[in-house]
């Protein structure tokens, strides 16, 4: 049982390498097309070059007109101060919001998205339709509901309440059927005929098979557990369970705002998920692609 099955993830491999290979030719287009998403993308790029700017100046600096990019007497002060004042503790705090979130969306919606695209069973579209009508529900209109949930469960102030509300979304589960409907059923129909079980397809066919989605998927969400802002402020009350938007944002008071370090834990706040979009960018491209246009 386990000699045909481990045949069928060889073929499977076999044509996701080629799938890459072709994915990876480059296709000349208009220049002029080119210059227009440069011009895009710099455009872009400046207000993270304010942000780093402004993250090394002095309180003084801020006032300089015309305003200075280039600071001319650039200081990691706000940086010092930044994480003298405990900042730290926000950074492990959203390392594991953002971790746990990931974790648990991938597997759930891997496992679902598997079950609604590959296994029939009668209502099979009916559940898919009602869990896509739930892209339609504004996330501010849930607020309230989760917040009584949780405060009977007794999870405010807990990473519990703060990450499990937010692992309710039905987009990667709408990610991942759309990506293993484009995987032939065949393949999954010669394991079941050689007897394999349900669980050895799904670990050794289905799940090599959607990497690429997986990598898409976790980085979408681990994104947005890193910067989201308004739901860990509402189910995290103390500092000992506040992440790093948060932590930010009480920089800001009535009177006055402490712009230096708010740019500096702004910068802080960023160079993780630059660094995780740049590290899973051509798994996030192809299963996107691969994903949002099959039907």
């Amino acid at each position: 049982m386990t000699a045909p099955v481990e045949a069928i993830g060889e073929q499977t491999d076999q044509a996701q390498a080629a799938t890459s290979r072709s994915s990876r030719r480059w296709a000349p287009g208009n220049p002029f097309v080119y210059l227009i998403l440069a011009a895009l993308g710099a455009g872009s790029i400046l207000p993270l070059l304010w942000m780093f700017s402004t993250s090394l100046k002095e309180t003084e600096a801020f006032y300089i007109y015309p305003p200075q990019i280039i600071p001319e007497n650039p200081t990691l002060n706000n940086f010092t101060e930044f994480f003298d004042r405990g900042a730290m503790r926000f950074v492990t705090n959203s390392v594991i919001v953002a971790l746990s979130m990931t974790v648990i969306v991938v597997v759930t919606s891997t496992m679902a998205g598997y079950a609604l695209a590959k296994i029939p069973f009668r209502g099979r579209n009916f559940v898919f339709t009602m869990l896509l009508s739930g892209l339609m529900i504004p996330w501010e209109i849930t607020i309230i509901p989760l917040y009584i949930i949780v405060v009977n469960l007794g999870w405010v102030n807990t990473y519990q309440g703060v990450v499990l509300p937010m692992c309710a979304t039905p987009l990667g589960i709408f990610i991942m059927r759309q990506f293993l409907r484009s995987i032939p059923s065949e393949l999954i129909d010669a394991a079941r005929v050689d007897g394999a079980s349900e669980f050895s397809i799904f670990r050794q066919i289905v799940v090599p098979l959607c990497r690429p989605a997986t990598a898409a998927l976790a980085t979408i969400i681990f994104l947005s557990a890193w910067g989201a802002f308004l739901w860990p402020l509402i189910a995290s009350s103390q500092n000992e369970k506040q992440t790093l938007p948060v932590a930010i944002a009480l920089f800001q008071q009535q009177y006055s705002s402490s712009y230096g370090l708010m740019m500096a834990g702004a910068t802080v706040a960023f160079v993780p998920a630059l660094v995780t979009f740049l590290a899973f960018q051509r798994y996030f491209v192809q299963g996107i692609t691969m994903s949002g246009f099959k039907g």
